[in-house]
């Protein structure tokens, strides 16, 4: 039994299961009226009633760094690339605060009867608030940059997935997928979980290096 495990990220649920198709009986005219079959032998009788085969995947496995999807990685590892000016900033700008903080701690902890420039203690302080303000503003808009970003560059790939396991199950005569990281499954056989076959079959056919389809 697989369990479910909730991630941010993915997003795959795909049900290609047709609708049943019922077809009514022809009347047959006749002078006399004939004996009808009891109503329990005409059961399901005149109709025709689809055979679906289920699938589970686990679209968290795509994520895994080393088992999963490769392109993922590829495309994580361009956006964090872009965003490494942004992120060193606000490290640097961190620690600057953190030694200003230290040093405000030292001079409001000396010994009594040492003297202290308030002067001093004051333009650190003020200094220090300005740079929480800067962090913060700057995190925030780190923050949404990247998050935009994410998305153009994500989305396509998504799409690529998405198309990709839809033909991975016309191919098998599979009808319906279930995503067992967002469904809460009570249980799952493995025989019926695909998530390892489609990464395989995935990555062969989408080498990590090969560009993403657009939009």
């Amino acid at each position: 039994m697989k369990r479910n495990y909730l991630y941010p990220f993915c997003v795959l649920i795909i049900v290609l299961c047709g609708a049943a198709a019922f077809a009514q009986r022809p009347a047959t005219p006749t002078a006399q009226p004939t004996p009808t079959t009891p109503p329990a032998a005409q059961s399901g009788a005149g109709a025709t009633l689809p055979v679906c085969k289920m699938a589970v995947i686990y679209s968290d496995a795509f994520l895994d760094p080393k088992a999963g999807i490769a392109k993922f990685t590829t495309v994580l590892n361009k956006l964090n690339a872009e965003f490494k000016a942004p992120k060193d900033e606000l490290t640097a700008m961190q620690n600057r605060g953190q030694a200003l903080q230290d040093e405000l701690t030292k001079l409001q902890q000396a010994p009594a009867g040492t003297p202290i420039d308030q002067k001093t203690v004051q333009a650190k302080s003020d200094q220090l608030e300005q740079l929480k303000r800067d962090i913060q503003r700057k995190g925030e808009d780190a923050t949404s940059a990247y998050n935009r970003r994410r998305q153009e560059l994500f989305a396509p790939l998504q799409d690529e997935i998405g198309k990709a396991l839809e033909a991975f199950a016309k191919s098998r005569n599979i009808n319906a997928i279930i995503d067992g990281t967002q469904v809460p499954l009570l249980y799952a056989a493995d025989s019926i979980d695909i998530t390892r076959a489609f990464i395989t079959d995935f990555n062969s056919k989408n080498p990590a290096t090969a560009a993403v389809t657009p939009r």
